[in-house]
């Protein structure tokens, strides 16, 4: 695939890595402006599994020494 790519760019070596770049460039501004949005709708992230207890008493023994 990656070598089908290369032999479509046109150009000498210069030119076709500067197109890849800008390829790539384009192809994680798609993601990040329409493609994790949309899909992030569709996914649990605010089902979360962990209470809202901030774990002050999940070792009541430990105590932290006061250093004078």
């Amino acid at each position: 695939m990656y070598a089908a790519l290369w032999r479509a760019l046109p150009g000498p070596v210069l030119v076709r890595v500067l197109l890849l770049l800008v390829l790539l460039a384009l192809v994680v501004v798609v993601c990040f402006e329409w493609l994790f949005p949309l899909v992030a709708s569709w996914l649990p992230y605010d089902e979360t599994t962990v209470g809202t207890d901030t774990g002050a008493t999940a070792y009541p023994s430990f105590s932290i020494p006061e250093h004078s």
